[in-house]
């Protein structure tokens, strides 16, 4: 018999499942929805219900979107992956929460640990919580402290990019030539991928889920477009080079942004538009990220069907959105971490009982899925979600919501966007606004323009005061001042010598 009294680590850990538990309720009782989230890494607004790219297919998020509500304007809250998807779950800003890098994981922070998650939410409702992939920032989630409550119940499949070729297939990029800056078609069994794999589980499982009545929350987390972007000669066939629509752009085209937008993204391992044109890359990346889009969506569409075919299809919630955008040229650069509509506006659509098909274009921000969530489903919100429930907009998408979506990239950094405006405030209190309904692509820089000062006094009033700084064991992807300038990722910034960017001297030097 094992001796508890001997393992303090076994004590704690069913403490804190009793405590856990006290909370459930019997949601088989009151006949509670559903959920099934379904989260895309990296994906912007090239999807078939944003028209981001007028060639992309996906089939199975317009099928989606015509039984739901779509959000065009909608927006995450921080431009990486980690601190959005945080932000998502816990329903609080990096503004709050002082995480705006891939580090730390917020349940290693003290005022963290008790925090209630939106599956945590939902479990404590009487819901079977399960996820597979990429929902949390890589694997975080899987291991929680001593301590602390888990994030879900059953766990599937990690995800990730699955298969991979021997070597890369793009030449050396920079900042260390990361291995996953790849990009490129290359023959591989698609049942290998990570993306194959968690619909495979997402499939199986929702067959085989309990009949008693129990609800679930299933989150499905998809690694593609994220790079490695890789994929088969099927996928990379449905765009070809010679007819492919490359992304607007003009010259010089950051010469009215304020130069401080370079310290955002100082120096990553995506590469600068120069890189991309000194070894003919740009048409390559672009229809890699098109395949890559496709082969997802038709993942997504598995789980879907699986869902339609099944004695739950009536009664479940599904909600699908991507962490943030990513730029393909736009701007000079690719990548994200960028506070411009590229890097900020993803796909969010809801769909489920009592949800009619409808387009809304008032502005909406990612922390807004949980108090949603819980309102459909009938749950009380927990006091600690910053999010605003937008069932409003779902039952009429014509109402108005006062609100601006809101997003933060390190201290001091914030774009306010509205229906119609972007405001962007830098730390360094220089400032970029944009009408997006005459410029969607963010050319013209109004901010001396007379015309539109009120306009950047009304959304001025948005930008926090009272940011929180980065939070203990912040690292990467982080831009912090110190009293001899501005550092990212702990290298003090030259502004002399920007890497990459355009006018750098390093570009020059690469081999062909």
């Amino acid at each position: 018999m094992l001796n508890l009294g001997r393992h303090p680590t076994v004590v704690l850990l069913s403490l804190t499942m009793a405590l856990f538990l006290q909370c459930r309720v019997d949601a088989a009782e009151v006949g509670r929805p559903n959920v099934l989230m379904i989260v895309v890494d990296d994906l912007n607004d090239w999807v078939e219900p944003l028209g981001g790219h007028p060639q992309v297919k996906t089939p199975a998020m317009a099928a989606l979107a015509k039984r739901g509500v779509t959000f065009t304007n909608a927006h995450c809250q921080s431009p990486l992956c980690n601190s959005s998807r945080t932000s998502m779950m816990i329903s609080q800003r990096p503004s709050t929460t002082g995480i705006y890098g891939l580090a730390p994981w917020f349940r290693g922070m003290a005022e963290h640990q008790e925090t209630i998650s939106l599956p945590q939410h939902f479990f404590n409702a009487g819901y079977e919580t399960y996820t597979a992939g990429k929902v949390y920032h890589n694997s975080m989630g899987r291991n929680p402290p001593q301590g602390v409550a888990p994030e879900f119940t059953h766990w599937g499949p990690g995800g990730g990019p699955g298969i991979t070729p021997p070597k890369k297939l793009v030449p050396p990029t920079p900042a260390g030539n990361n291995p996953w800056v790849d990009w490129g078609v290359f023959d591989h069994p698609e049942e290998e991928k990570g993306d194959w794999i968690v619909a495979d589980w997402a499939e199986k499982t929702i067959a085989d889920m309990p009949k008693d009545g129990t609800p679930f929350f299933m989150a499905c987390g998809f690694f593609l477009p994220h790079v490695p972007c890789h994929t088969t000669q099927k996928w990379w066939d449905m765009y070809p080079e010679d007819t492919l629509v490359m992304p607007p752009r003009k010259d010089n085209e950051r010469a009215d942004c304020s130069p401080f937008s370079w310290y955002l993204h100082w120096n990553l391992p995506e590469p600068r538009v120069s890189w991309l044109e000194h070894y003919d890359q740009h048409k390559n990346l672009v229809r890699s990220y098109l395949a890559c889009i496709s082969f997802v969506d038709s993942q997504i569409g598995r789980v879907l069907t699986a869902l339609e075919t099944s004695p739950m299809a009536d009664n479940t919630i599904v909600v699908l959105w991507s962490d943030h955008g990513w730029h393909l040229g736009e701007k000079e650069m690719t990548g994200k971490t960028t506070l411009w509509e590229r890097s900020t506006r993803v796909p969010l659509i809801f769909a489920g009982p009592g949800i009619d098909h409808g387009v809304c274009g008032q502005p909406v921000e990612l922390l807004d899925i949980y108090p949603t969530l819980s309102d459909l489903a009938g749950l009380k919100t927990p006091a600690s979600v910053e999010g605003i429930s937008i069932v409003p907009q779902i039952k009429d998408t014509s109402t108005f919501r006062a609100w601006p979506a809101i997003t933060d990239h390190n201290p001091g950094n914030t774009a306010i966007r509205d229906d119609r405006f972007r405001l962007i405030h830098y730390a360094d209190g220089s400032e970029e606004l944009y009408d997006l309904r005459s410029d969607p692509a963010e050319f013209e820089n109004l901010i001396s323009t007379e015309k539109f000062a009120d306009v950047a006094t009304r959304l001025r009033t948005h930008v926090r005061t009272d940011m929180a700084g980065l939070a203990k064991g912040s690292g990467q992807r982080i831009l912090e001042k110190r009293a001899d300038g501005w550092y990212w990722e702990n290298n003090k910034i030259d502004p002399t010598n920007p890497p990459m960017s355009t006018g750098s001297t390093a570009i020059k030097s690469l081999p062909r």
